[in-house]
């Protein structure tokens, strides 16, 4: 089963440099860090969801539909009962909700949705060999960047093992939908050996496929894919260090997108 996120299309994101992606991917993340105000973090999160469909990464958010849904949800529902606020709307023995908190939640709900919808967008327009040698063009180890390449490139492989194991048991009679939802963990316990013996096998190929191929972290080496910035990578960054710029100035300066003052 191929759960691979990347999309092999032409959109104006997948022709940008590996390192533009990578610094506006990290700008993105300090913008949704910057403010706890859902007006602003739900701006910023429909902001990036525009930039997801003119890329037509649509379709790797759509399958994480479940998880950003949780995310969202768990969010809104659970930080209102940890944080507090002046304006309260219901209180119940300890238990106190407040306007202030619920919005928290909110705004937290958009940042994590966001964190996530962001990544799916930089895995969906730029192959990990790509991020890799990006990685290794800003100054990153070479260990460092292989390391973090492979973790990419195992996560689906993975997940796909696991997703085969599971319609492979359910086709011999495994039942995983009836019951309350502890039965329905306990089940999940006979499929945990195969995907671990499979994780196992799988890492020990690779292992052996690299010692028989004598890799060596630090021997030089070069690459068949050389990055390089063109006119349009230089103005997209000069955009997103201005919109960084005024947005700090907006935070930190005038007080703006400040629901609760002294939390991140």
């Amino acid at each position: 089963m191929n759960l691979s996120i990347y999309r092999d299309d032409k959109t104006w994101l997948h022709r940008l440099d590996p390192r533009t992606k990578l610094f506006g991917t990290t700008i993105v993340f300090i913008l949704c860090l910057c403010f706890n105000d859902p007006f602003y973090t739900g701006s910023v999160a429909l902001g990036v969801f525009v930039v997801a469909l003119s890329a037509r990464a649509q379709k790797a958010i759509w399958k994480l539909r479940y998880i950003l849904l949780m995310l969202f949800l768990f969010s809104v529902i659970l930080w209102p009962f940890f944080t507090s606020g002046k304006t309260v709307i219901w209180t119940w023995k300890s238990l106190k909700l407040t306007r202030e908190s619920i919005l928290y939640g909110m705004a937290m709900g958009f940042r994590l949705s966001t964190f996530v919808i962001t990544g799916l967008i930089l895995l969906a327009t730029t192959r990990n060999e790509e991020i890799t040698d990006g990685l290794i063009k800003m100054r990153m180890p070479y260990p460092l960047a292989f390391a973090f390449s492979t973790a990419l490139r195992l996560v689906p492989t993975f997940a796909g093992a696991g997703a085969t194991i599971v319609q492979a048991q359910v086709s011999r009679g495994l039942d995983l939908e009836s019951k309350n939802i502890i039965s329905r963990f306990g089940k999940f316990i006979p499929l945990a050996v195969p995907m671990f013996i499979s994780a196992i096998r799988y890492t020990n190929l690779l292992a052996m496929a690299l010692e028989s191929r004598g890799f060596s972290p630090n021997a030089p080496r070069t690459f068949y894919y050389e990055p390089k910035m063109a006119k349009k990578d230089w103005v997209i960054l000069c955009f997103l260090i201005v919109l960084l710029l005024v947005l700090l100035y907006m935070r930190l300066i005038l007080g703006m997108g400040v629901i609760m003052p002294g939390r991140i």
